[in-house]
């Protein structure tokens, strides 16, 4: 009988040609997310050490951690979480779809934030095996909100073309809440770089009624030329036939009482409110709010 014919160049049990093993293609989109997720991890260091590394040379923020006040930095840390899950739903240095993901960004952000900041400070020798761990938490944890915000902005500033451009997107169709939202992280994120420097108070001690009512007329006219006037690029662009009011009132005033607010916390965070009386306090905060004014209406030209 005639042996039965087999097909040359194949062997029992053999995968098709043209056709992948089962499971290589999932493999390969495994391989390919891990990669993803390790340069998003790389990004955020540099992120992280762009955004820190101002705070992370200034003495005053070190000496922080010897004097402040462990219930306050607690209620620093627990805020930073919920803020950079919030940015992250803007420009996330990862392509986030819910707000768990928000969340998990936020939380590996935060992280990056710490673990960058120790490390920096080992470096520099502000942190050794004698400092006491209170001491090491606080100055941790004020640099690691810079450093937070750093790593969550990674993909926006240090991204692909195509990655910025989504984030953009992604922020010019931010609504009104999410555009005040924005404005607040630009407030903190300069607040908190002159906040703990003296010479925020020996300004405040100096200023006069005269003094402290300009320097508010100041800060709304700047925080209204970036915004509207200058049109910077990224700066919001008005319907045509807007009244200067409607604008003045929404954004910038709204901006500017945001920036004031958040220049208070962080006043509160370093006990700059101790033993001062209500008026030296509120010269403070003005003094604070300018630039805190100007990283509100800049927001999302540096976020």
């Amino acid at each position: 009988m005639p042996r039965p014919r087999r097909e040359r160049g194949r062997s029992a049990g053999a995968a098709p040609v043209g056709r992948s093993p089962s499971g290589t293609g999932s493999a390969e989109r495994i391989s390919a997310a891990r990669r993803r997720f390790l340069t998003g991890l790389a990004r955020a260091y540099a992120g992280a050490l762009i955004f820190a590394l101002p705070m992370l040379m200034t003495m005053e923020l070190w000496w922080i951690g010897f004097y402040a006040d462990p219930l306050r930095l607690a209620v620093l840390t627990a805020a930073t979480i919920p803020i950079l899950a919030g940015l992250s739903s803007f420009v996330g240095f990862e392509s986030t779809t819910g707000w768990r993901d928000d969340l998990k960004d936020a939380c590996i952000a935060y992280g990056i934030g710490w673990t960058a900041s120790a490390l920096i400070l080992l470096l520099f020798g502000v942190i050794t095996s004698m400092t006491p761990v209170e001491t090491l938490f606080g100055q941790i944890a004020i640099q690691a909100v810079p450093a937070g915000i750093g790593a969550t902005l990674a993909r926006s500033q240090l991204g692909s073309r195509g990655e910025r451009q989504e984030e953009e997107r992604r922020k010019e169709q931010a609504s009104y809440g999410g555009e005040l939202f924005l404005m607040g992280v630009g407030a903190i994120f300069l607040a908190l770089n002159v906040a703990p420097t003296e010479e925020v108070v020996l300004i405040a001690h100096q200023m006069t009624l005269r003094h402290t009512l300009a320097l508010v007329a100041l800060s709304l006219l700047i925080m209204h030329g970036f915004v509207f006037a200058v049109e910077f690029q990224g700066s919001h662009s008005l319907p045509p036939g807007t009244p200067f009011w409607s604008a003045f009132l929404r954004f910038t005033v709204a901006g500017y009482a945001l920036a004031l607010v958040m220049s208070a916390f962080i006043l509160w965070t370093f006990g700059r409110a101790e033993g001062v009386a209500l008026e030296p306090f509120l010269q403070t905060i003005v003094v604070l709010g300018f630039p805190a004014a100007i990283g509100a209406a800049a927001a999302r030209l540096i976020l």
